[in-house]
Order: C-alpha cells, then sequence, then structure tokens
C-alpha cells in the first residue's frame, strides 16, 4: 500500500509538468494591457485595476494559504482553475471598469487558491518519496516549462488579438477549463494538512487566525525569511511593471500586435535559456546571483528611456534572462527554512508582500506615465531599484 502511495505521489511531478504547460498556455498575460487600453481605460485605469488585483491578493493570501494547509492544495488548486475561468468569461462580455475590477478581483481570489498549494504539493510528495533533495533540478524543469507555454502563448495571443480579442479570451477561457484535468488526478501528500487537520474540531476562523500568528513568528524568529520575501517581492515586481507596460510602450512605437508578440517571444526564448542554466548559475555565483539578475533587470529598465528599439528589445531579453533564474533560487531558500506544516502558508506571505509592491508602483507608473511617458517612468524605476540593491547588499554584510 505505502510502495502504490509513493507512486501516485511520484506521479504528481509529472501531471504538475502537464497541468504548468497548460495553465501557461494562458494568453492573458500577453495581451490584457494592450486590451484595456483598446477598451479605453487609461494607463492610469490599468495600474489600479492591477492595484485592486493586488489588494484582493493580500486580503485572501492568508486565508487561502491556510485553506491549502488545512482544506488540502488539490481542492485548493481546482477552486483556482474554476475562478480563473469565471475570471475570463467577464473580461470575455462585459467592458466596463467595475465588470473589469470585478473580473481582476476573481482571478486574484483564484491565483491566491492556488499560490503555495502547487509548489507545496509537490514539494511535499517528494519529501515523503524521499526525493526532496531533487526539488531545485524539478523546480527548475518547471521554470523552463512555464517559459516555452508562455512563448508559445505570446505567439498565440498576437496572431489572435491581431484577429479579435474575443477570439483571445474564449481560448483563454478553454485553456483555464483544460488546466483542472491533470489536477483531478493528483494526489495528496500525507501530513500536508489535508485530512486530519480538515477534521479538528476548532474553526475555519481561529484555524487560519492561528496559522497567520505561526507565520508571523516564524517571521520573527529568522530574519532571513523576511529579507529573502523582501527582496525578491521587489524585484519581481519592478520586471513585472516593465513586462506588462511595455506591450504599451511597443504600441505606442507603432508596432502591431504580431511584432509585439514576436518581440515577446524572443524574451520568452530569453527566459526559456535561464531556467535552463539557473541551477549552474546559481552553483557559480550562490547568492550573488540574485544581485546581479536585480542589476540587471534595473539596467534594461533604464535602456528604454534611450527609445532606441534594438537597445530596449536586446536588455528586455536580457531582463527575461536574469528574472527566470531567481526563481528557483528564491523557492529553495524559503523551502529550507519553513516548516513542512506551515509551507503553503508562509509561501503566500510570500506572495502577499509582493502583491503589497505591486500595489506601490503600478498604479504609480500608470498615473505617472500618462503624464511622463512609459520611458521616463521606466528610467525611474531602474534607478530606483539600483539604489535598492545596493542598499540591501550593506544590510545582509
Amino acid at each position: 500500500m505505502k510502495d502504490q502511495l509513493k507512486k501516485r505521489l511520484k506521479r504528481n511531478i509529472k501531471l504538475d509538468y502537464v497541468n504548468t504547460f497548460i495553465v501557461n498556455l494562458n494568453m492573458q498575460s500577453a495581451i490584457w494591457v494592450l486590451y484595456l487600453v483598446y477598451c479605453g481605460m487609461s494607463l492610469a485605469q490599468v495600474g489600479i485595476l492591477e492595484g485592486i488585483y493586488h489588494a484582493t491578493s493580500i486580503l485572501c493570501e492568508i486565508p487561502s494559504g491556510a485553506a491549502a494547509d488545512l482544506l488540502g492544495r488539490k481542492r485548493s488548486m481546482i477552486i483556482s482553475r474554476i475562478c480563473i475561468m469565471i475570471s475570463c468569461l467577464i473580461m470575455l462580455f462585459c467592458k466596463s471598469f467595475l465588470f473589469f475590477a470585478l473580473s481582476f478581483i476573481i482571478q486574484a481570489i483564484g491565483n491566491n487558491f492556488n499560490s503555495g498549494s502547487e509548489e507545496a504539493l509537490v514539494y511535499d510528495s517528494m519529501k515523503y518519496i524521499g526525493e526532496e533533495e531533487n526539488y531545485r533540478h524539478v523546480y527548475g524543469r518547471l521554470n523552463f516549462i512555464i517559459e516555452i507555454a508562455g512563448a508559445i502563448s505570446t505567439v498565440m495571443g498576437g496572431v489572435l488579438t491581431e484577429y479579435s480579442y474575443v477570439w483571445s479570451y474564449a481560448a483563454c477561457t478553454g485553456i483555464a477549463a483544460a488546466a483542472l484535468l491533470p489536477v483531478l488526478f493528483m494526489e495528496e501528500a500525507p501530513g500536508s494538512g489535508a485530512s486530519e487537520k480538515a477534521e479538528a474540531s476548532a474553526s475555519v476562523i481561529q484555524m487560519v487566525r492561528q496559522h497567520f500568528v505561526t507565520s508571523w513568528q516564524i517571521l520573527k524568529s529568522d530574519i532571513r525569511i523576511f529579507r529573502i520575501i523582501l527582496y525578491y517581492s521587489v524585484i519581481e515586481a519592478a520586471y513585472m511593471v516593465f513586462s506588462f507596460y511595455g506591450q504599451q510602450y511597443y504600441a505606442e512605437f507603432g508596432y502591431n500586435k504580431i511584432e509585439i508578440s514576436i518581440i515577446f517571444l524572443a524574451a520568452s526564448g530569453a527566459a526559456c535559456l535561464g531556467a535552463v542554466l539557473s541551477e549552474a548559475l546559481y552553483k557559480k555565483l550562490q547568492e550573488r546571483l540574485a544581485v546581479v539578475a536585480a542589476i540587471c533587470i534595473g539596467a534594461a529598465l533604464i535602456s528604454y528611456r534611450l527609445e532606441n528599439m534594438g537597445i530596449s528589445i536586446l536588455f528586455f531579453m536580457i531582463a527575461s534572462f536574469f528574472n527566470t533564474t531567481l526563481y528557483p533560487v528564491q523557492s529553495e531558500a524559503l523551502n529550507r527554512l519553513i516548516p513542512s506544516e506551515q509551507r503553503a502558508t508562509l509561501i503566500s506571505v510570500d506572495s502577499m508582500f509582493f502583491s503589497i509592491a505591486m500595489i506601490v508602483t503600478f498604479p504609480l507608473a500608470g498615473l505617472l506615465a500618462d503624464w511622463a511617458g512609459l520611458s521616463s517612468i521606466f528610467l525611474g524605476i531602474g534607478v530606483l531599484l539600483w539604489i535598492f540593491v545596493n542598499g540591501w547588499k550593506k544590510l545582509v554584510r
């Protein structure tokens, strides 16, 4: 019986490869800024909508992370896929700011339910079968799959969007539905909190409160966890502003949607290479990789001020390469320090810090971009990022 369980848990890894590929075929991330602008939203409104998304994430992140620990990672992932489908349908059929906000709220809730759940399910499965030392290798493969699927979805999004946004969001809805299938065949790892804790007599609210208190205590007890979460949240927020508003940056220079998709495809190719080489780079550079990556992302932001398309595309590729190398480094660093029973909850705290960074940067960047232009805003964020990295290096010495 135990051998059969180990076999099913080992199968979780392959199922997650399939799941990751399907989920990241969703082309919404490659077109949503262009779509909102097409529907009459200003860059300030685009920023506010993204802020609403991340504000929802903050409100739901801890409860959804606790739900993953207490009710099961698999159930949380199923809820996530259903929410994403509903969000896509609203984007497809409704065109007002309020309905866009509703769609972003539902999408945030769906992503919150997946945040930490998928990663924790795979890590706990590997831990149960005694293969947790291979986690960084598996995580590197997952990031490679993410970039391959993202590259495909970028091209699909460009082609379909050039023809019709309706086709694009219809495809997003179908892909979200298909992503349910591999999750349904996954197996919960024993001791992950899906069975015993779900039957506990305490109320769910009490459980969520206790998980929050425990996570806060862990953050206070080990300053390394806080530093890891803060550092990577800031770097990722800067890159996401750069990438998402980059859609509109290239559109303003006269590129059509297919041409923009080709630019993002080139960046995805560089990101794929980064995913492949992340483990080797980490072995060579260790913690210095996090600093090198952040400096390169800052340089890419600053390069956009030159308004030279060749240089901006080159630096976009460099930024995408180094951004991808950060994922397995951060994930392993956190998993080493986080107790198994609180892993999904504290990984959700990590996402909450990222949301705070996005709430600050994204709406402000959109508002200022309407006034000063995107290239000037990218310059400012790049300089601030360099200042932050320099201060962080001094802090950890």
